[in-house]
């Protein structure tokens, strides 16, 4: 070796680590035989802390600055071991760097459904997810309860270490809260704080904290949700019955067919039929001396088509010679109960004039069948 290799190795180190990884907790200073030289320079940056481990024991811990490693600022290192051979002996020692900052944006969420007990649907199944940020409050107690002799120690290694214990308090909180589901999404920032406050302690023992906990979504299964969809357009609806209507008048615009020509013939007859009343009185209802042509006949009558209901669903439209068939075969029955447009309600088709017809050509059942 060389004399130029000979006195850089005497010159005073540097220490100091510029973190662009970003999921990086803790990072161990690498000096070739672990030797740092007496007097050496230790930056410590802001979201940074530096703990000093000395053959094995944890000797200080530096908080942001810059620092000479001599005794004089070291009380902890003092009682370990005097230094007597000051610059030139160098000692054995370890520093890791442990990153202070917050860390955010981490996802937990719940793997399997919370059984909980809602006061307006009875037992439900519910998950949960959202997003939390963890930070480092002790750092000694971080690099012995968890970091170890790990050189580099990243986020990922305690992630899901820290999802585990929010996945079960918040299993806690919503079980025991009372709140009922349809009000969850107006509590989550409460329910948030809550879990966030009872898991501190657990947290703290392992040197962290949670600074923010946040909760998404609070969700039913699918099955229950598309039940309340439903239950939600049943009251967009309103009435019931006129929503039917309305939608029956929509299917005979679309499907009547023959009775839908129909009907708009007999509109344009009657139309035509008021047009030559106009021609024949004149503007003013005078009528000129020459014959009128004579009077159209009246629009041919609109047939009906029919509806028929059966437990619970509709079919049709119907015209009445089909019903006619049915009738025959038996598929309508007196007690069936049918509407067309313009009718009341749903009747039995007994009692409409138009079909009880159809049903005289067979003897009424016996009495009593």
């Amino acid at each position: 070796m060389g004399i130029f290799d000979f006195l850089s190795g005497e010159f005073i180190d540097v220490i100091h680590w510029v973190d662009d990884t970003r999921d990086t907790m803790v990072w161990r200073f690498e000096r070739e035989g672990h030797e740092i030289k007496y007097g050496a320079k230790l930056t410590v940056r802001e979201g940074q802390a530096a703990v000093f481990v000395h053959e094995g024991q944890l000797a200080d811990v530096f908080t942001p600055g810059l620092y000479m490693l001599e005794t004089n600022n070291m009380p902890i290192m003092t009682t370990l071991q005097h230094w007597d051979h000051g610059f030139k002996s160098p000692f054995k020692s370890e520093i890791y760097y442990v990153n202070t900052t917050r860390f955010n944006d981490l996802k937990w969420g719940t793997k399997n459904p919370i059984i909980c007990r809602d006061p307006e649907f009875g037992p439900v199944r519910l998950r949960a997810f959202g997003t939390y940020s963890v930070k480092v409050a002790d750092p000694a107690r971080f690099l012995v309860e968890i970091v170890g002799t790990d050189g580099e120690f990243t986020m990922d290694e305690i992630s899901f270490q820290i999802r585990n214990i929010i996945v079960q308090e918040m299993s806690r909180s919503l079980a025991k809260s009372g709140i009922p589901v349809l009000d969850m999404a107006a509590n989550t920032r409460e329910l948030g704080q809550i879990v966030a406050k009872e898991i501190s302690a657990q947290i703290a023992e392992y040197g962290l904290m949670i600074p923010e906990l946040y909760i998404e979504n609070i969700s039913l299964p699918p099955a229950v949700e598309a039940v309340m969809d439903k239950r939600s357009s049943m009251g967009v609806i309103g009435n019931l019955n006129e929503y039917m209507q309305f939608q029956a008048a929509e299917a005979l615009g679309r499907e009547g067919g023959g009775a839908g020509d129909a009907m708009q013939a007999g509109l344009g007859a009657a139309m035509g039929l008021q047009m030559g009343n106009l021609a024949a009185t004149g503007p003013w209802g005078a009528r000129p001396a020459q014959a009128t042509a004579p009077m159209a006949p009246p629009p041919p009558p609109v047939e009906h088509v029919w509806h028929i209901a059966e437990g619970g669903k509709t079919t049709g439209p119907f015209s009445k010679a089909r019903m006619a068939r049915m009738a025959a075969d038996g598929d309508l029955t007196r007690e069936s109960y049918v509407w067309t447009a313009g009718q009341d309600g749903w009747l039995r088709a007994e009692d409409v004039t138009e079909l009880a017809q159809l049903f005289t050509i067979l003897p009424p059942p016996p009495p009593g069948a």
